[in-house]
């Protein structure tokens, strides 16, 4: 078969030498660009991920005589990525309009299940996220939220103590 044919020493050298200069090379973008380019944060940003891993996967599985067409796309793309971020960081019309909004899913100790729906949650997987936090009775959650990361954060405590307004601001709330 031929997907088991051995490769040649000169595409193994290619390989070996592209994926030296893509690891030093996405170190450098890294750097250039700023953590947010690999973070986890919006959809936008794992879509962003995803596109790059796919050029480095290229630029090393797949060895031509040039590097450029990774090497351009990568910056492009984290290019894009740092002047999205400078706009997010810095605009709330377009954090509105560009990223999803984090929706409640849980309100002091009742569950909003019109939300869960909404934000395609299943109660299991609620259930795991509350164990997760060392939930142990409902009533001790202050609020569930599904961030826009994907992320669900759990605010519990078994105090009396509200919740500071900052911090439930941009929350989409309404069932």
């Amino acid at each position: 078969m031929e997907i088991f044919d051995p490769l040649s020493l000169k595409t193994v050298l290619q390989m070996c030498i592209a994926a030296v200069f893509i690891y030093l090379y996405i170190m450098f973008v890294t750097r250039v660009t700023g953590k947010r380019t690999f973070a986890k944060m919006t959809s936008f940003d794992f879509a962003v991920t995803i596109a790059m891993g796919s050029i480095l996967a290229d630029a090393v599985n797949k060895p031509v005589s040039s590097l450029m067409p990774a090497i351009v796309s990568l910056a492009l793309l984290a290019g894009l990525q740092a002047i999205f971020a400078k706009i997010l960081s810095s605009s709330d019309t377009a954090q509105k309009v560009i990223t999803n909004t984090p929706i409640l899913l849980m309100k002091n100790g009742v569950i909003l299940r019109e939300n869960l729906n909404k934000a395609l949650v299943s109660q299991a997987d609620l259930m795991g996220k509350l164990r997760e936090a060392n939930v142990l009775q409902l009533s001790q959650v202050k609020a569930v939220i599904f961030e826009t990361t994907g992320d669900i954060s759990v605010l519990h405590s078994e105090d009396q103590i509200d919740i500071d307004a900052i911090i439930m601001e941009d929350v989409k709330s309404d069932t």
